[in-house]
């Protein structure tokens, strides 16, 4: 189900249910020395609903020191939903969040006119090797909920 009514999928039924409409292979993406694999955008499929990207973080194992160091940067008219299977995530913002996100939890962060985040592994998790593993999605907010 979308927020946009005119994008909701059919519903396959009998045997239109093994029709495939396209195979994503996503593409490997670095993130200054952490390599993600990015579903969507495609080359055939820009969205999928409100989704706009989709990346799986890892599996992937750390040396004492390293981690992962996305410097600040904006975003602007999206969500990010982050949910970790695996390790821990320091997330802050420029509205003031600052918050390690760890398995299990889910972390919504709402951009409407935009916001600056960074996410890094930082303090004691970098003292001692370490995994990371998880997803994170992006939703195209509809324009009347930007803000």
């Amino acid at each position: 189900m979308s927020w946009n009514p005119a994008l909701d999928p059919d519903c396959p039924k009998g045997d239109a249910i093994d029709a495939i409409e396209t195979v994503i292979v996503p593409r490997a993406r670095d993130l200054g020395g952490f390599e993600v694999r990015r579903a969507l955008p495609a080359p055939k499929r820009q969205m999928v609903g409100p989704f706009i990207f989709f990346d799986q973080m890892g599996p992937a194992e750390f040396v004492t020191g390293k981690g992962i160091d996305v410097r600040p940067h904006p975003h602007i008219g999206l969500a990010t939903v982050t949910y970790l299977y695996k390790g821990k995530i320091h997330h802050r913002d420029s509205v003031g969040t600052d918050q390690w996100i760890e398995p299990g939890a889910v972390n919504w962060m709402v951009a409407g006119h935009g916001i600056t985040h960074s996410e890094r592994t930082d303090g004691e998790i970098r003292q001692k090797p370490h995994d990371l593993f998880g997803i994170q999605t992006w939703v195209a907010l509809p324009k009347d909920a930007e803000d």
